[in-house]
């Protein structure tokens, strides 16, 4: 059972945990035993998500986030299998976290009328330095 908030858990059954060999440097170790994590949840099919969180969860441009709406987490910081899949599941926690608060709508607004003549005038005399800047041929 992996707890996200006081009301809101994901079952064991919901997460698909693969074990694989991790990459980079290690030495011997790295080639023999299978420390890495591929945590997968389907966050689409999820009967513990609400709808609303699912909706915000799946409308992320998250590259972790397949086609299907599957959530992928590889976690290979770690020497050892069950730290790399303790950071897994913070990492799962933390994303399903991201999509609980609905995010505050944007109220359009206008540029004051004192903002306005700021940018104007700044613009003024911007033209004024660079009309006089400009080489006159006199002759």
């Amino acid at each position: 059972m992996l707890q996200i908030t006081d009301d809101l858990t994901i079952a064991d059954a919901e997460l698909d945990e693969r074990f694989v060999r991790a990459s980079g440097p290690g030495g011997q170790n790295v080639n023999k035993v299978a420390t890495a994590v591929e945590l997968r949840f389907d966050v689409a099919n999820s009967p513990s998500l609400p709808e609303a969180v699912r909706e915000r969860l799946l409308a992320k441009r998250d590259r972790r986030l397949t086609d299907d709406g599957v959530f992928v987490i590889n976690a290979q910081r770690f020497r050892t299998q069950e730290r790399n899949r303790e950071d897994a599941r913070e990492r799962l926690v933390h994303f399903v976290e991201s999509g609980l608060r609905a995010p505050k709508p944007r109220i359009a607004t206008k540029p004051s009328r004192a903002s306005k003549e700021r940018r104007l005038g700044a613009k003024r005399e911007r033209s004024t330095i660079k009309r006089g800047r400009a080489t006159r041929d006199w002759d």
